[in-house]
């Protein structure tokens, strides 16, 4: 038994969460009355929720008090990296929507939600999470306001002496300490998710929705194998696949068990961290695109909205389409990074083709039907993109100062 403890410490994390994939699989299938294996996920993912908030508020306020005048972060491409990808990928879905019309059968009845109302009211809601009590921020994970709070006092302590900037660095140390021990259980979490999802969903609730789901996950593909390597490559002028590969193994894989993108901010940290990027630039870059890089969500919006529009045999132009794809790319950065957070959004776009909010939260439902895989792989690609465009940023300023980028699979081992 030592023997084998001992041989799976050796492994890298990844090889020990594909190996929890693998007995989750199993135990779902042969035993799925054995819940207790899934209250490990459960366990699991609360871990990471709950540390996140933290780590955001004192890695960002900790790397601002110590950032140097004239030091580059690369926000600005980063930022620009995020809308563009985003509103790529709206138009991905437009474009698969047009090229392969779906109709859905609406659900009789849907799930309890609150959406918004419309555009001014997600900008609105966004706006108002800016200036959200630092401490409600922090207990509701709203990474908006963590954020803008971090950053003040982040500034504010860049006059502080030494000793208190010491202390800031040594208590952003300790929360990363204690993240990487909470990272270190991913191969039992994701066991217990991959368990639930096995164990609870059959395949058979997805035949109605078929069409749907391989569109959906279609344009996901797309985007992560196609539209942001050619985004990477112009960047950086080399090969993207290696750094693509990578943030999808490493970030993807988690992000599409936790299912959230706000949970899977400690992870993309760890990542970061591997491939030797700046702290200053991730630090904020990461928890920023949990919140507004959301590349998945505005393929889900897009392509459920026009399946209604197909549905009730409302005609849209490509025009309207693509000033929808715009609108899209702005209501997805409203999707928070939580489970589920882009369906809520989806009576938003609905509203733009008159369609009533009945028949759109019909349409939620649908999207809540099919959530085990659509939420999971849009999940992935926004999380993965985070680490990949805020990598891509940066080796671009890399390149300009002659360093070399390594993107050698090989440094892909957490420790």
């Amino acid at each position: 038994m030592n023997n084998i403890v001992e041989r799976l410490s050796k492994l890298s994390l990844i090889n020990r969460i594909v190996i929890g994939m693998g007995i989750g699989i199993f135990l779902g299938i042969f035993v799925p009355s054995l819940t207790v294996v899934g209250i490990l996920g459960t366990v699991f993912v609360n871990a990471l929720k709950a540390i996140a908030p933290l780590l955001v508020f004192f890695i960002v306020m900790s790397a601002l008090a110590q950032h140097k005048e004239g030091h580059e972060t690369n926000m600005k491409s980063i930022v620009l990296l995020y809308l563009f990808g985003t509103f790529g990928a709206a138009l991905v879905g437009v474009i698969a929507s047009f090229a392969f019309p779906i109709t859905m059968t609406l659900a009789e009845s849907t799930t309890e939600v609150t959406a918004p109302q419309g555009i001014d009211a997600v900008l609105e809601t966004l706006v108002l999470k800016l200036v959200d009590n630092p401490v409600n921020a922090l207990v509701s994970a709203n990474y908006i306001g963590i954020l803008s709070w971090a950053v003040l006092f982040g500034m504010a302590f860049r006059r502080a002496d030494e000793p208190m900037k010491n202390l800031l660095k040594q208590v952003s140390d300790a929360t990363s300490h204690v993240v990487k021990l909470v990272i270190s259980f991913a191969p039992i979490g994701i066991m217990g998710l991959v368990y639930t999802t096995v164990s609870e969903n059959g395949v058979g609730v997805f035949a109605n929705y078929g069409s749907l789901i391989l569109v959906l996950i279609g344009s996901m593909f797309f985007v992560a194998f196609v539209m942001n390597p050619i985004i990477v490559f112009f960047m950086i002028k080399e090969n993207p696949f290696p750094l693509v590969l990578r943030c999808l193994k490493e970030s993807g894989v988690t992000a599409f068990f936790v299912r959230s993108s706000a949970a899977n901010i400690p992870v993309n940290m760890q990542l970061c961290k591997d491939l030797g990027l700046d702290e200053d630039s991730y630090s904020v870059s990461i928890p920023l695109g949990a919140t507004i890089n959301m590349a998945g969500a505005a393929i889900t919006i897009t392509v459920l909205t026009l399946a209604a529009v197909n549905t009730l045999g409302i005609q849209v132009d490509f025009l309207t389409a693509l000033v929808f794809s715009v609108l899209s790319t702005i209501a997805a950065c409203g999707a928070s990074g939580v489970t589920g957070g882009s369906l809520l959004l989806i009576p938003v776009a609905c509203s733009l083709f008159g369609i009533s909010n009945d028949i759109a939260m019909q349409v939620v439902g649908v999207g809540f039907i099919i959530g085990v895989l659509q939420d999971s792989c849009e999940t992935a690609l926004n999380s993965s993109t985070d680490v990949l465009f805020t990598a891509a940023a940066e080796f671009r300023q890399w390149k300009k100062e002659g360093r070399n980028i390594q993107l050698n699979p090989q440094l892909a081992e957490l420790e």
